[in-house]
């Protein structure tokens, strides 16, 4: 796994990688010939029109100088903080990780110079970040628009807040060697390679016992939607048998809705939530619950029937606004997965929403701590965090999943992978990256997208999505081209 750093963190790992024994020269030599190649092999023809490099005085200014002079020793017309003259691509090496705040003097005239040739046609390709970019808290008020971002070693934070701004993002292997890792200060970040390794294989002799039984409440009246998503996502995702747990006016919806799940109303007595988790690998509750005292009591007659596995979402969440250490009591004991977007994981812990959006990697912790649970905090990134302190990103997914009836589908995918999987912090790893992966495989799939423009998202729905997981679900585990860690599409 690649590790993703705030701007102090990738500043020690540069650090300890020269303390090691690693020339810091060495480093910026690396990373600026890997930068050239890649910006070759990818924008060939733009180069026949020449390349205008935008160099700043500190590190990253180094680094493009050595992306010119690499340029140029293969023939290409380079020219190094000029006026626009028309390139088809500028290289922005203007400001580094270390940056914050609004650019000013000559670097912001050289920045007006890439928005000009972007504005005109031109692709800009961004050396670590793109400038002005705030590279621990995404702050992108005053950063250029890159349609290539090449990382050195590491991925930061603020480039998964503002993939907008990013475009393509391509971590490139500099040298820093275990340096680059994972560790107590940096989460990883989540990629197919790691996914595959842990999704169990479906055996050839394998039947609907053992591709495991799970059941989804929800459904209240005129809430029938939620319950649906969840449970085709489950379908979707090789879960052997769902059962529909819902309010009795929605009994007759969701059986005409989705004829491949059972249906049966909620558990009316301890007696029936004892059965039911008798009955299943894993159980999800929330979605399309509704938020009341009947759902709350609901909650807990299921959570109290059973040390089954459970992914809690949505108004199963809401329920315990304000009082999360009851939440804790009933999940203790059990492997527990609760999904809340920012809103729903301040509610839980009586803070503000703007609170949870700058603090999203404390906050999940602090939550995953308290709630003694696993955390998949949705959002951009979504952070999935165990109540042990360890902690991984998935950096998948694009505007699409910003819908009523995402969450939905995660739970559908993430309680199949809680009953089939020994883990629970990885099956909701895994979960949170299938879940996005579907979304930019949905995507891709849109019928006016051309090679290298912007996908309108208009017109697509997460009825796309649940058709696209099919596809998001064949993983391979082949190592990523060298040397090239991590390639992250673009979102928009």
């Amino acid at each position: 796994m690649v590790a993703l750093t705030t701007a102090g963190q990738a500043a020690q790992r540069d650090a300890a990688a020269i303390a090691a024994g690693v020339p810091q020269q060495a480093l910026m030599q690396r990373a600026g010939a890997l930068a050239a190649a890649e910006i070759a092999l990818r924008f060939p023809r733009r180069l026949k029109s020449g390349a205008l490099v935008l160099a700043g005085p500190g590190n990253n200014g180094g680094d493009a100088r050595i992306v010119a002079a690499a340029l140029a020793a293969t023939g290409v017309r380079v020219r190094i903080n000029e006026p626009w003259d028309g390139e088809r691509l500028v290289v922005d090496g203007l400001l580094g990780t270390g940056a914050h705040g609004a650019p000013r003097g000559v670097i912001a005239e050289r920045m007006e110079v890439a928005r000009h040739a972007r504005e005109r046609g031109a692709a800009i390709v961004s050396l670590d970040l793109p400038s002005g970019l705030d590279a621990t808290s995404g702050d992108a008020a005053h950063a250029l628009r890159a349609q290539l971002t090449l990382a050195f070693g590491t991925l930061k934070r603020g480039q998964l807040v503002a993939r907008d701004h990013c475009g393509r993002i391509v971590v490139l292997d500099i040298g820093l060697g275990s340096h680059g890792d994972p560790g107590a200060d940096a989460p990883g970040v989540v990629d197919e390679r790691w996914v595959a390794s842990r999704i169990p294989r479906v055996a050839a002799d394998a039947h609907k016992g053992t591709r495991r039984k799970v059941i989804i409440v929800g459904g209240a009246s005129g809430m029938t939607g939620a319950a649906i998503l969840a449970a085709r996502a489950a379908l979707q995702s090789g879960v052997g048998m769902v059962k529909l747990a819902v309010d009795q006016a929605s009994l007759a919806v969701v059986q005409r809705a989705e004829p491949l799940a059972l249906a049966s109303v909620w558990p009316a007595s301890a007696k029936d939530a004892s059965a039911a988790a008798g009955w299943c690998d894993a159980i999800a509750i929330g979605p399309g619950l509704g938020a009341s005292a009947v759902s709350r009591e609901l909650v807990e007659r299921l959570l109290e029937g059973g040390a089954m596995p459970v992914v809690l979402d949505a108004d199963a969440l809401n329920v315990f606004a304000g009082d999360l250490d009851a939440l804790r009591m009933l999940l203790k004991g059990r492997a527990a997965v609760i999904t809340p977007h920012p809103l729903e994981a301040a509610r839980l812990l009586g803070v503000g929403v703007d609170d949870v959006l700058a603090r999203r990697f404390e906050i999940g912790e602090e939550l995953a701590a308290r709630a003694g649970a696993v955390v998949v905090l949705k959002g951009v990134p979504t952070v999935i965090t165990h109540p042990d302190g360890r902690c991984v990103v998935s950096p998948r997914g694009t505007p699409l999943l910003a819908a009523a009836g995402s969450g939905d589908v995660l739970t559908g995918v993430a309680v199949t992978l809680l009953a089939q999987m020994d883990d629970a912090f990885e099956a909701a790893a895994c979960a949170a990256w299938v879940h996005g992966r579907a979304a930019e495989v949905a995507a891709r799939r849109h019928p006016g997208r051309s090679e290298g423009s912007a996908v309108s998202l208009r017109g697509l729905t997460l009825s796309d999505v649940l058709d696209a997981l099919p596809a998001a679900w064949q993983l391979s585990d082949a190592l990523t081209r060298s040397p090239v860690l991590l390639e992250l599409p673009p979102v928009s």
